[in-house]
């Protein structure tokens, strides 16, 4: 079990380090951003989703449902924006990372069940957020062009905060 939860952990801090270095290569133009933001929602989407189908932990299922229905009011504004705009999202190595790191994750995820699967879950979800909100901050809003898109992105920005403080109050109640 220590070894199972020393995995968990050590997967979540690498899907945490994913968007970073990824990012400090390049300044992202607003296609990628756009890209970036939407893919990152989707996959938290998904891993709602599998902690709706797994968990009987109440806590856990209504954070999940948390996840599902604000990453997809995000992901509409975005779509809805991106297509006002005319911009074709731009899939980029930092979205190919993050898609790659969450697949490996959904993986080993869907082995777990019980508490086991819900700790593991919620931590990630903590290293999730804190990555996805570190580099809104320092890199997709900084480097956004276009004003509705950098206002979108401190939008979902706000939201994500909440995400990540929601997680931790979580997390500390699994430990």
């Amino acid at each position: 079990m220590r070894h199972l939860q020393t995995s968990c952990l050590a997967a979540a801090i690498l899907l945490a380090t994913a968007i970073a270095p990824a990012l400090a290569a390049d300044k992202p133009s607003d296609a990628q951003i756009a890209h970036i933001a939407y893919t990152a929602g989707e996959l938290d989407i998904k891993a709602a989703e599998l902690a709706l189908e797994k968990s009987k932990n109440d806590g856990v299922r209504a954070f999940a449902n948390d996840m599902v229905r604000d990453h997809k009011a995000v992901n509409d504004k975005a779509l809805a924006l991106v297509k006002k705009l005319n911009v074709t999202p731009e899939d980029n190595d930092t979205s190919k990372s993050l898609s790659k790191q969450s697949a490996e994750k959904q993986a080993e995820l869907a082995k777990l069940s019980g508490s086991a699967f819900d700790k593991a879950y919620v931590d990630n979800e903590v290293a999730y957020h804190k990555s996805v909100n570190d580099a809104l901050k320092n890199t997709l809003i900084p480097s956004a062009n276009n004003g509705e898109l950098k206002s979108l992105l401190e939008t979902g920005l706000k939201i994500f905060e909440g995400h990540e403080q929601h997680a931790e109050q979580l997390a500390s109640k699994q430990h």
